[in-house]
């Protein structure tokens, strides 16, 4: 089996204790731990006012006070949940390790288990036995079971939705996750590339993974077609910004911009550090690395944030006020960016 290639931290907190083996972690509830906030957390999203977050060991927080305050909320697995993304203030789903998918339907303080890496297989297995190929490959992830996640998740609203993940694992569904159909035999992967993030931006989807890889969506994700990237460096994270362009970052901090998903832009920094997390804010970029450090992605380039170095940066969330929700290692915290330079 191929090796994860992608960020320790955001490769189910690592640097936390062992987790217990996939299978049985699916079907224990996420342990109550005595200070969530300081916990590995790896998504964050808005629902509504809420903040919504979420980490290791399936643990989910919910903020009503722009992170002052979080509490821990119930949640019916204990694997690591890598992201989450509301469609409205009280629909929203969480991916995770374990092919998990979670679903909320009042604003994430109670979570079902939709979707788990078994019937994942499964499906693939029967879409493969329908069209006469590939059956040999589906047998096998059939046989390996739930230990492959999943590292994104997007919804358009509260009934179509996409996850991605690894081994070019991708599902769509049309009625809110009741049933997940696979979709990896519409992305121009042969090797069966890892999936680290998707976004979208009206009927445009972005795809970004490993090896250079970046896929393009102008029809509501219904075909994808490759783009011609000038990395061959994984990519972590991507945006679709309020230009129309497509931006790419990830591995020995390269950061790729374009206007057309043709001819690209290096807008990198010379330091040599994976950028992790990245998020549209109104017509700001904002980028954040292995190594704590944010930016800002301007007409010149990535500029350095006059903020703090931190604990390696998982996750980014604007918030009102000029304000960041920044989560990784050490948990979720909230920072005042202040004024642009």
């Amino acid at each position: 089996m191929r090796f994860l290639a992608m960020p320790l931290l955001a490769c189910s907190a690592v640097f936390a204790a062992p987790q217990a083996p996939v299978g049985p972690a699916l079907e224990r509830p996420a342990l109550v731990s005595r200070q969530p906030q300081r916990s590995v957390l790896l998504g964050a999203a808005q629902a509504g006012a809420r903040l919504v977050a979420v980490g290791e060991r399936g643990i989910v927080l919910v903020s009503d006070d722009e992170g002052t305050r979080w509490e821990q909320v119930s949640v019916p697995v204990s694997v690591s949940l890598t992201a989450v993304r509301f469609a409205d203030e009280r629909h929203g789903w969480a991916v995770g390790h374990g092919g998990v998918v979670l679903h909320t339907q009042d604003g994430g303080r109670r979570w079902v288990r939709q979707f788990e890496g078994v019937a994942a297989a499964r499906a693939l297995l029967e879409q493969a036995q329908k069209r006469g190929t590939g059956v040999s490959e589906a047998q096998r992830l059939v046989a390996e079971g739930a230990d492959k996640p999943f590292f994104d998740v997007h919804f358009f609203d509260a009934r179509r939705g996409i996850v991605v993940g690894a081994y070019n694992l991708a599902f769509a569904t049309e009625d809110g996750g009741q049933t997940w159909q696979p979709m990896g035999d519409r992305l121009d992967n042969p090797k069966s590339l890892h999936l680290y993030a998707v976004r979208a931006r009206g009927n445009t989807v972005l795809i970004a993974g490993e090896q250079g890889l970046a896929l393009r969506s102008d029809d509501g994700g219904k075909t994808f077609k490759r783009l011609a990237t000038p990395y061959a460096g994984s990519y972590f994270t991507a945006e679709l910004p309020a230009d129309g362009g497509v931006i790419l970052a990830g591995l020995r901090g390269n950061v790729w911009h374009s206007r057309d998903g043709s001819a690209w832009t290096n807008a990198g920094t010379a330091m040599p550090v994976s950028f992790t997390a990245s998020v549209s804010a109104g017509p700001d970029v904002l980028l954040a690395n292995q190594g704590g450090a944010l930016f800002r992605l301007g007409a010149g380039g990535v500029e350095p944030l006059p903020t703090p170095p931190g604990a390696p940066v998982t996750a980014l969330l604007p918030l009102q006020g000029n304000r960041l929700l920044v989560l990784g290692l050490r948990g979720a915290s909230v920072l005042a960016l202040g004024s642009k330079p």
